[in-house]
């Protein structure tokens, strides 16, 4: 796969009365004030030679901290506002989001100091029924809500 796609997974349960997504929020310095229109799937980089349904269940697994259960069924391909491709899948299975455990990645902080330091790639995760996720979720990424409120008929 060539720069700037990547793939991801939006998990989905159907405990309550409503159907609910998980929704990640980026950690870091520069989302750490955002919320609405934040919030995203768990998603990132497919590496050379990988399938796009392996990288969105590595990605996964790197920034929840869980092992995905079941076979990711392909969702929908969107095109980000910056022009990034997302293949995403879709999964159901539950996720207790206090056992959040995400992978960290290093960054100059602040610009230009010299100093690096290590950021969780995920810094919060919940559930959020269709109605609250097309409030906070990246604007870009709303066809992903779309798309499995169609295939799975709610």
């Amino acid at each position: 796969m060539t720069a700037g796609k990547s793939a991801g997974v939006l998990l989905y349960r159907r405990g309550g009365v409503e159907l609910e997504v998980l929704l990640i929020h980026p950690g870091g310095p520069y989302w750490r004030n955002r919320d609405a229109g934040a919030w995203q799937i768990p998603k990132g980089t497919i590496e050379p030679g990988e399938a796009p349904a392996a990288a969105a269940r590595r990605e996964a697994q790197e920034e929840l901290g869980i092992v995905l259960v079941g076979t990711p069924w392909p969702l929908i391909r969107i095109r980000q506002a910056g022009g990034k491709t997302v293949e995403a899948f879709a999964l159901e299975q539950d996720f207790d989001t206090d056992m959040l455990n995400s992978n960290l990645f290093e960054l100059e902080w602040p610009p230009r100091s010299r100093n690096f330091r290590s950021f969780p790639e995920v810094d919060d995760a919940r559930w959020f029924t269709l109605a609250a996720a097309r409030a906070m979720i990246l604007t870009s990424q709303l066809p992903l809500l779309d798309a499995l409120e169609m295939a799975l008929a709610v």
